[in-house]
């Protein structure tokens, strides 16, 4: 723990991606802070819930001048705390809006290649693998390997390859400026760069139910890893979403609670035959079908209580500790303005060699139509596309050298 004298408290849990990145993103830029884990100190609990109307929330983050920002994204902690967040440069040999696997082997090979790269990444490097408890199936650590040292590894080797990387720091617009592409940054600055790549990856989708915006983190949770734990003992958790991730994060959750309840919409599962026979078989687990949320349902004390569900044009309530929701994802790509052709789902259509509908600009990872979005194949886009980008920057050097 930090000095008692620290300006800034840290709220959460040693099990919580995220305060395990809002820790990390102040010590990065060596912002002094007292963590306060609320396993190890449970009386605290009381305090988080009283800053946020009753819900439990982390990481919560008190300032000294007794405001406070809730689960906050890396950008609301920067401005918070009022890092600067400049680019070195005004022109780079690429730019990439996203700092995930994707964004981060791109830079490592085109850095390698004495490129002047840039990354502009909104949250944190690493992207959703950073905040991923563990992955299990990345090649090389037949033991597993956390996300968090998994995505900081990652950024050190493009740090030492000399990548520029901006935290908290967005795109807003790619527009043509001349011969080169011009991204617009949430600072209000730009830069420029002959090649851009997209690789800004995806979120979670939400139910849009009745209740769901107000139990955010009152009982409705998006990343099972993260907030499973809170549940210990729970007679019941619910999943909503039938497909790999649903499955897969109802099976963590079982660990936790009595039983678990799967909620989805359509008449079948569309998980793998693997995982839905590890989940029909799992005596913690049962399976509604051809069902659809109508409602989140709160108690006296504003946590989650019950969800209304329509099946066949009848309604119930189900009782439930809490419910996670895993529904699909949307792509990060609201920027982008309609600027570049999208799948119906609003991933970006790129051709075999990641070429967008927009000369000089590439899309790769889990933001691009047809990716996997598995890190092993984020990875490996990432290398792909990294060559892609080299032969599009030679063909615009020997334009130059004939011209």
């Amino acid at each position: 723990m930090a000095s008692s004298e620290a300006p800034i408290i840290v709220y959460g849990a040693s099990w919580c991606p995220d305060c395990r990145r809002a820790k990390q993103f102040l010590a990065s830029h060596r912002v002094a802070y007292d963590w306060i884990d609320l396993e190890e100190h449970p009386e605290k609990t009381a305090e988080v819930e009283a800053r946020n109307d009753g819900k439990r929330i982390i990481p919560t983050i008190v300032f000294p001048d007794g405001r406070f920002l809730a689960e906050p994204s890396n950008d609301e902690l920067a401005d918070r705390i009022g890092l600067s967040r400049v680019a070195s440069e005004k022109e780079y040999d690429l730019v990439i809006v996203g700092g995930g696997p994707t964004g981060l082997t791109t830079s490592i090979y085109g850095a390698r290649e004495n490129a002047k790269v840039l990354i502009v990444e909104k949250s944190a490097p690493g992207g959703q693998a950073g905040v991923t408890e563990r992955f299990d199936n990345y090649p090389g650590f037949p033991d597993g390997v956390g996300g968090a040292e998994l995505a900081e590894r990652m950024t050190q080797q493009a740090l030492r390859y000399g990548v520029e990387i901006l935290q908290a720091v967005g795109a807003t617009r790619i527009e043509r400026d001349g011969p080169m592409m011009r991204v617009d940054l949430s600072t209000g600055d730009f830069v420029l760069a002959p090649v851009v790549l997209v690789a800004s990856g995806s979120t979670y989708r939400r139910t849009e139910a009745e209740g769901e915006a107000d139990l955010i983190g009152a009982g409705i949770h998006f990343c099972a890893t993260c907030d499973g734990p809170f549940y210990r003992g729970a007679k019941d958790l619910t999943v909503v979403g039938g497909g790999n991730s649903g499955l897969e994060e109802g099976l963590f959750l079982t660990q936790f609670a009595d039983h678990v309840s799967v909620i989805q919409g359509m008449a079948n599962l569309t998980a793998n035959k693997l995982l839905q026979e590890k989940v029909l078989n799992h005596p913690k687990m049962s399976v509604l079908l051809d069902s659809s949320v109508k409602s989140f349902n709160a108690n006296e004390s504003g946590k989650l209580e019950s969800i209304t569900i329509t099946c066949n044009g009848t309604e119930a309530k189900h009782a439930t500790t809490a419910a996670f929701i895993f529904i699909g994802l949307d792509p990060n790509t609201s920027f982008l303005e309609n600027s570049l052709n999208v799948d119906e789902r609003g991933f970006i259509v790129t051709d075999n060699n990641f070429r967008t509908s927009v000369d000089g600009i590439f899309a790769a990872g889990d933001v691009r139509s047809g990716s996997t979005k598995q890190i092993a194949s984020a990875v490996g886009e990432g290398a792909a596309v990294a060559i892609q980008i080299r032969y599009y920057l030679d063909s615009l050097d020997r334009v130059k050298v004939h011209s």
